[in-house]
């Protein structure tokens, strides 16, 4: 389920490369319209979007169904990226009822938000699909792209035994220079995982040299994970 705003194509770690770079955009996880009962949500911020992303602390973000009916989305976490991104995750208060259409919302917008009315419908499972053990990432490559408006960096990384339900990987990076470590959820992208940022935003930045370290905890959209991967340690984009 996306929400775009200026035409932005947003997904986590927003490794898409545009011609131009919007100044504002609000993404909204899962991305698939139907969930099951206990599904959590991330909302997603580009650029001046990251307010209303941070605002989160403060006011309330709930689901309404067509019958008017209103349940409060806690928030967990909040995660600030390296490049004009910040995402905040939810869980609902209570679970949800089965073959219900919920849209999205929060109280007291900002006067600049338009957004189109963003929904999912529950089917009548908790749990859409467990994750398989089998999953697997492998590092491949690091790459870095230049564009007009700036380099596209990233660790890349395979996925065996991609699933095809919507999955997302809470990916922690270390700064081995300086031990800082910054956590974001990011998706794959034809069964790889891009760690770093685009064009024009991303979760990670690295410097000109160095090392990081990198480990994934792939989740379904309940939030259900299977074991925190090992780290892989891997040279900045930019050492090549």
């Amino acid at each position: 389920m996306k929400n775009i705003v200026l035409l932005l194509l947003l997904t986590f770690g927003s490794e898409t490369v545009f011609a131009d770079c919007s100044m504002s955009g609000i993404t909204f996880f899962p991305e698939e319209r139907e969930i099951g009962l206990n599904s959590k949500f991330i909302i997603q911020g580009y650029a001046s979007s990251q307010k209303t992303i941070n605002s989160f602390k403060n006011k309330k973000v709930y689901l309404e169904s067509e019958t008017g009916e209103l349940i409060e989305l806690n928030l967990e976490e909040i995660h600030v990226g390296q490049m004009q991104l910040t995402q905040a995750v939810f869980c609902s208060s209570i679970e949800l009822k089965p073959n219900t259409k919920y849209y999205i919302n929060y109280a007291d917008q900002f006067k600049n938000e338009k957004r189109e009315s963003v929904y999912w419908r529950t089917t009548d499972k908790k749990e859409l699909e467990p994750l398989k053990s089998n999953l697997k990432i492998e590092f491949e490559k690091t790459e870095v792209i230049h564009y007009g408006c700036g380099p596209a960096a990233n660790a890349i990384f395979v996925i065996k035994n991609n699933p095809e339900s919507e999955i997302w990987y809470k990916t922690e990076v270390v700064d081995l220079s300086s031990d800082i470590k910054k956590t974001f959820y990011i998706k794959a992208q034809n069964a790889k995982l891009n760690v770093g940022h685009g064009m024009c935003s991303g979760a990670f930045r690295f410097k000109n040299k160095g090392k990081y370290k990198v480990r994934f905890t792939p989740m379904n959209t309940e939030g259900k994970s299977l074991k925190t991967t090992d780290w892989t340690t891997f040279k900045s984009p930019f050492s090549y």
